[in-house]
Parts: structure tokens; sequence; C-alpha cells
């Protein structure tokens, strides 16, 4: 069974939305670790590290994500799980943007999806399943 690490970064205590994506994920076959809300970059990647996990899912709903994720990659390659696919979704950003620049923006920081504001969960699994082999 593959683990997915989940979670909310920085000052974010936005559970309800943590708690469906676990659920979503648990009932989908996959070993969730759930690190909870107001959550770091470190949090993160210690326990994909601990846990063996092959792949870390970031929400954030209070609109710094763009803030908080960076350097995220670097710090994984660091960590020496460089590959590791990286998710990120909810309102990342402050105010109105165009979701195709800030998903551009979330790219070149080096995630892999990054999904828009309301996704639900069931969008990313058939994502999961082909960045996962599956």
């Amino acid at each position: 069974m593959k683990s997915i690490v989940i979670g909310v970064i920085g000052a974010d205590v936005h559970a309800v939305g943590n708690k469906i994506i676990e659920y979503t994920l648990t009932n989908a076959g996959y070993n969730v670790v759930n690190i909870g809300v107001l959550s770091n970059q470190e949090d993160f990647i210690n326990a994909a590290i601990e846990t063996n996990a092959s792949l870390i899912l970031v929400s954030s709903l209070y609109g710094h994500g763009e803030l908080d994720c960076r350097g995220m990659r670097d710090k994984c390659i660091e960590a020496g799980i460089g590959e590791i696919p990286l998710y990120v979704g909810g309102n990342i950003v402050v105010g109105k943007q165009n979701f195709q620049e800030v998903k551009t923006r979330f790219e070149e920081m080096g995630f892999n999806r990054v999904y828009p504001p309301g996704t639900p969960i069931d969008q990313a699994l058939s994502d999961i399943r082909e960045d996962l082999g599956e």
C-alpha cells in the first residue's frame, strides 16, 4: 500500500477539507499520513521520509500557500527525496488571480500538480494513480 502525506501548510487551521482528503484517499486504498494543520515544509518532508511516502499533497485555504510553499522542492532534494511528486491545492494565493499564471508559478517552484480552489479530491485521484504508476 502506497503512502501519501497530506496536511495544511503554514498558519492555516482549515481542517475540514483536510479530513475530506484523508477520507477519500483512504477509501481509495492509500495509507494516508495526515500531519494536520499549521504544518511547515519540514513537517511534510520529515513525514514523507519516515513513512517512505510516494507523494506529498499540500493544501492551503488562507491564501498564503505561495509564500508557504516556496523552496519546498529544493528542501526535498536536500533531504534525498527530490523526485517525490508534490501536489498543491486550495486557495493558494491572495486575491483573485489568473489560475493559469498561478499554476505556472507553482510548477516553476517544482510542484507536479496544482489545483484551483474548490477542486474535489476525486478529481486528483486519477492524477495520483497516473503519477504513482497505478
